[in-house]
């Protein structure tokens, strides 16, 4: 081989060299250019309810669900913080500003009281509420169809009118109704005003009781069926509902019904009740939360939701023990 044949191998084998280095740089940059795996976010959702009972329970419960079906799974792109107020209004103020200081991204409020007390805290993180009868007269929103403020949510407005007839349905004869409620609750005195307008449609008397805590309900439905009350009528009120069992002592002694609007007390001795589905209604809501969430709805323009249709159900076993024939128009609705 020529010493000219050597140095254009030499220079040849070079160039080789340089090539390949390029080709591996260029790899190299490819590698980098790679995109990221985006990492996926994690909203954080606070959960207040005031007290902890079933029909409560059972719209956290849906709440969950609701946020599921939009797509929010817990430990996988939504963490809830659960907090329960116990009944207490200054608990409920200290959960609020727990919520505030951890820059929640929104707010789920179960009860009137709950909602109340986080819409005083914050007006700029969304609040979703549900087990709450008038958000306009809760003073949360503007109006129902378009709450324009930070809040909205599903109601649970009973029937009210339907269940005190269904009372006095199953009691027929009677001249004197009990109404029993928290005074405290906004809610139930929404829902006492409305039993008492039907009464009087109906030329029915009444006689009214009203409790502070759960410790005040034996006394004061001793006092109602000392009155003459021939039944009593329970709003959604969340006091009575934590401690069904202490009115239903009373009430089966005196042989009286309790006509609730929470049809989950008459698995705790309540006589009959139009009913409240309470699970279906926190579904709704969580799926409110997850649009508001996902950025295709803001609770200023989402109205007020509540339940379309609605069914009697009467406690057949409590009924028979009371001694109350149930009319044939209404044995289907009777387990």
């Amino acid at each position: 081989m020529t010493f000219k044949s050597k140095k254009f191998l030499a220079a040849g084998m070079l160039l080789s060299m340089i090539a390949f280095a390029a080709a591996g740089c260029g790899g190299g940059d490819k590698k980098a250019e790679a995109p990221k795996k985006t990492e996926t976010k994690i909203y954080n959702v606070g959960i207040v309810q005031i007290v902890q009972h079933e029909a409560l329970d059972d719209s956290r419960k849906g709440f969950i669900e609701g946020m599921k079906n939009k797509g929010f799974v817990e430990g996988k792109n939504v963490k809830y913080d659960m907090q329960n107020a116990q009944g207490d209004q200054s608990n409920l103020q200290t959960i609020a500003q727990r919520f505030v200081n951890n820059k929640v991204d929104l707010i789920c409020a179960i009860s009137t009281p709950a909602a109340q007390t986080m819409a005083n805290a914050t007006k700029t993180i969304p609040i979703v509420g549900n087990a709450i009868t008038s958000f306009e007269t809760a003073k949360l929103v503007k109006s129902d169809k378009k709450p324009d403020t930070n809040v909205t949510g599903a109601n649970d407005m009973a029937p009210v009118a339907a269940q005190i007839d269904l009372g006095l349905k199953l009691k027929p004869q009677t001249k004197k109704v009990g109404l029993m409620f928290t005074s405290s609750e906004l809610n139930s005195q929404i829902q006492i005003n409305m039993a008492k307008d039907q009464l009087k449609k109906k030329g029915v008397d009444f006689v009214e009781g009203s409790v502070n805590t759960v410790n005040d309900i034996q006394e004061v439905a001793r006092s109602l069926v000392s009155k003459g009350a021939e039944f009593i009528y329970v709003p959604t009120d969340n006091i009575i509902a934590s401690a069904t069992p202490a009115l239903v002592a009373i009430t089966d002694e005196a042989k009286i019904p309790v006509i609730a609007a929470d049809g989950i007390l008459l698995k705790k001795g309540a006589t009959a009740s139009v009913n409240i589905e309470f699970y279906k209604l926190g579904v709704v809501s969580g799926e409110m939360a997850g649009d508001i969430l996902l950025g295709k709805s803001k609770p200023q323009d989402m109205p007020i939701a509540s339940q379309k249709e609605f069914n009697p159900v009467i406690n057949k076993a409590q009924a028979e023990k009371l001694g109350i024939k149930i009319p044939e128009d209404l044995t289907k609705y009777a387990k």
